[in-house]
């Protein structure tokens, strides 16, 4: 199971829309997921409107979190949509099987039954998340947060019966022209993530739809135009310029 859980506070600036590109995600078997971390005003609305819509063309879920709930957003959206993707899939075979639209449908004594499948199957479904973060310099103060949050996140998927993957990505990446960085490659030690997140690096441009479309290739091919770039490599490329939250 395939998902994008990207962190963001919306209003995208630069390249393709992050909507056609959640779209195109999903037509490869991709779940988008939105926890967004938004502004009051004007500019809150215009992001919270884009990231429901990313999600919703992304088959996924969108949340709108405050700081202090972040955490526990993150860890409810990943479980609800690993259930929804498994109940869709479920119900689309007692269509086919039963003629059964879904399994509300079915007799008390056989939906027990399947929903006890159901459970078994989210804990232990092979689940791959890349988690695109969004390091524009609008997220400058929320990225200890986020940091804290994936922390926690990490706990939660290492809980899990079946095999977790994670990979991460940031964007901009150097000078605003990279659409997004790889950090870490597929990794199933959880436990060694913690530590990317202490120096992020935060720039000015906002290119969601450019980095969701990177993802997308990621998830192809497993590399980065045909390289596995890791974060030492990401280190030399960027250099020390620009601001960094520590």
């Amino acid at each position: 199971m395939k998902q994008i859980l990207l962190i963001t506070d919306g209003c995208s600036n630069v390249g393709q829309s992050p909507v056609m590109t959640a779209s195109l995600a999903r037509q490869e078997g991709i779940t988008v997921n939105v926890i967004g971390i938004v502004d009051y005003g004007t500019i809150g609305e215009l992001g919270s409107l884009e990231i429901r819509e990313i999600a919703k063309a992304g088959g996924g879920m969108s949340r709108i979190s405050g700081t202090e709930q972040l955490a526990q957003t993150m860890q409810m959206v990943t479980r609800k949509t690993v259930v929804q993707t498994i109940q869709q899939a479920v119900n689309r075979e007692l269509k086919q099987i039963l003629g059964k639209a879904s399994v509300e449908d079915l007799p008390p004594d056989k939906r027990s039954e399947v929903v006890e499948v159901m459970d078994e199957l989210t804990e232990t479904t092979p689940l791959d998340i890349v988690l695109l973060i969004d390091a524009s310099a609008s997220m400058k103060p929320k990225l200890a947060a986020v940091e804290e949050a994936i922390r926690d996140l990490m706990i939660s998927l290492g809980a899990r019966e079946g095999r977790s993957r994670v990979a991460v990505f940031h964007f901009p990446g150097r000078h605003g022209g990279e659409e997004a960085v790889l950090d870490q490659v597929w990794t199933e030690d959880l436990s060694g993530l913690r530590s990317l997140f202490q120096r992020l690096p935060v720039r000015g441009a906002t290119p969601t739809g450019p980095a969701i479309l990177k993802v997308i290739d990621f998830f192809r091919y497993g590399t980065i135009n045909g390289n596995q770039t890791g974060p030492e490599e990401r280190d030399e490329r960027e250099g020390m310029l620009g601001d960094y939250v520590v």
